[in-house]
């Protein structure tokens, strides 16, 4: 059970920290608002299930609202930081779900509340254990997310244009690669990862607007034993996150180091990863 359980928390880590891979490919932004994206997107569903909007529309208006918050701060803030340094980036990046996290506070008591799905009434029996078909989605959109996004990335002209972009925008815009449009699909892609990624957390844990914006935290930890490049990494990152936090659980004396392990978890991969390896100053092997 601790198993299962873990997996399906661990596939939103994984999700959360394959949009933040997919962004900084493409455009060198490590954008610490994606918790914020999915926790808004999540809230708005919400509501509007609550008003008795049918829930498919109202899940569909909420992953809308996760791609028009990041597209709305690519075409907005994002111009103005194109030559910034990336720490620059993630800052301003982090100053906008703060913003994301101040109007939902403003608009909604924090009142505890309950985010449900048709999908936790079915379930498969896998060794004796009854498994929702809610975790088994979550699981099969993570794998099914790393391949689609990997062939885009490597297979096609879009991914092509991505990965210049990243390398060097002026080089990128010299060339005739369209800059605002890549821009604005990988923003797009990477608003549509967080928001199901905040709908799915908030079915699955809690629907708790600062619980869900610092998802972006474990999902940076996912990101980073990728190491912000390989995304089969991340996905086996934040799997391997999620199931070692739920089996702590377990003892007594270790429950208490959940929210660290998934950096000890990173900070092993990146030892692994690059031994015999030497960095110099200049971050050439």
């Amino acid at each position: 059970m601790f198993v299962v359980s873990g997996m399906a928390v661990g596939s939103l880590y994984a999700l959360g920290g394959i949009g933040l891979v997919v962004l900084y490919r493409a455009t060198g932004v490590l954008n610490l608002a994606s918790g914020a994206v999915g926790m808004a997107s999540a809230m708005v569903a919400w509501q509007l299930v609550q008003w008795g909007i049918f829930a498919l529309v109202s899940w569909i208006l909420g992953l809308a609202l996760g791609v028009l918050l990041a597209v709305a701060y690519c075409r907005v803030i994002t111009p103005y930081m194109a030559w910034r340094e990336p720490v620059v980036k993630a800052v301003a990046s982090l100053g906008f779900a703060l913003v994301i996290l101040g109007t939902v506070s403003f608009l909604w008591p924090d009142d505890p509340r309950r985010f449900e799905l048709p999908t936790d009434k079915a379930f498969v029996t896998i060794l004796g254990l009854r498994v929702t078909a809610t975790r088994l989605m979550v699981v099969a959109v993570s794998i099914l997310a790393v391949i689609v996004i990997s062939v885009v990335l490597v297979r096609t002209r879009i991914g092509l244009h991505m990965r210049a972009l990243a390398n060097d925008r002026r080089i990128a815009s010299l060339i005739g690669i369209p800059v605002v449009r890549v821009e604005t699909m990988a923003w797009a892609m990477a608003g549509l990862l967080s928001a199901f990624t905040g709908l799915m957390f908030a079915n699955l844990v809690r629907l708790e607007p600062v619980v869900i914006t610092f998802l972006i935290i474990p999902c940076i930890a996912a990101a980073i034993a990728g190491r912000l490049q390989s995304l089969p990494d991340v996905l086996i990152g934040g799997i391997a996150m999620g199931v070692i936090e739920s089996l702590l659980t377990l003892s007594d004396p270790l429950k208490s180091i959940r929210p660290v392990a998934p950096f000890v978890i990173a900070s092993v991969v990146l030892l692994v990863t690059n031994r015999g390896r030497r960095l110099t100053f200049a971050g050439e092997d």
